[in-house]
């Protein structure tokens, strides 16, 4: 997503400095006419904005609070924009680290794919002070086709962790469902031609029913970060007081497809791998 991000500013005419702890992963972007920094610091000093897109909370503490990182290094004036999906305890507990170095902080994950990037038609989901806000537009409005205020800062992660939330439970009611009619029986086209008629009929079910049919999939989120997703969510509900049987119930399933092997492969193949790993498991043995 990052490097899509990357090659969409430059297409925007905007100078452009990227980093990543895995050297591969700009080297692939530095024919597009990214200039390759050397450090967190090093990308931070060379840009007034500063975008951020990586995997979990962790990586990004370290981001801004590692040895090498963004506040090692002189930060005044500048604005970071926090793209990630995360805990919205995590940008939180960050912003008076970045005020107390002179810099603002504010929150946009985005809902998309890595195609929506390339075509500068991700959404986003921003929190934080409306100076911000407005200032930080000036970016997003390369990448997006529409910027969501969502409140104060750390409210564009609740708001995405509430996204992914919904699609993790649809995408595991989808392959309960399947799965028990496939058992019965039923066939597997007819099912889904059944469901896209109905009243549970989605775009993504409509986008990604040949994969529920066991086509390949193309790379959009893998379940290994969902999962991690789903993890921040209970997190953040348990902060909160908020009790989440569903998604306490989903990350159990997509905990058992990472356990499998399954944690790099897209979410849309979920189905798949419920049917072909749990269902195994829960045959009886045969008696005869």
């Amino acid at each position: 997503m990052g490097a899509a991000m990357a090659r969409r500013l430059i297409e925007r005419g905007l100078s452009v400095t990227g980093w990543d702890i895995d050297p591969t992963a700009v080297s692939r972007v530095l024919g597009d006419g990214v200039a390759a920094a050397s450090s967190a610091r090093a990308a931070a000093a060379a840009a007034e904005v500063v975008l951020t897109s990586v995997t979990e909370d962790g990586g990004v503490r370290e981001l801004f609070r590692g040895p090498d990182g963004f506040l090692s290094g002189a930060v005044r004036g500048k604005l970071f924009i926090e793209m990630s999906t995360l805990q919205p305890a995590t940008v939180r507990d960050l912003a008076p680290l970045v005020q107390v170095a002179g810099a603002r902080l504010v929150d946009a994950p985005v809902l998309g794919t890595i195609p929506s990037a390339r075509a500068g038609e991700l959404v986003a989901l921003a929190g934080g002070d409306e100076g911000d806000l407005e200032r930080a537009d000036a970016v997003l409005a390369h990448l997006t086709k529409r910027v969501f205020r969502m409140g104060p800062l750390g409210s564009g992660h609740v708001m995405k962790l509430a996204a992914n939330l919904g699609l993790a439970a649809y995408i595991q009611a989808l392959a309960e469902g399947l799965a028990l009619g496939i058992q019965e029986g039923l066939a597997l086209e007819q099912m889904l031609e059944v469901l896209g008629g109905g009243t549970v009929a989605t775009p993504y079910l409509k986008m990604k029913s040949p994969v529920f049919a066991g086509a390949p999939a193309e790379m959009t989120l893998d379940i290994r970060t969902l999962r991690k997703d789903m993890m921040s969510a209970v997190a953040t509900g348990a902060r909160n007081g908020v009790p989440m049987p569903l998604t306490s119930g989903t990350l159990a399933a997509l905990t058992a497809a990472v356990g499998a092997g399954h944690g790099t492969a897209d979410i849309a193949e979920v189905p798949a791998f419920f049917r072909a790993d749990a269902i195994q498991r829960w045959d009886a043995p045969d008696e005869t």
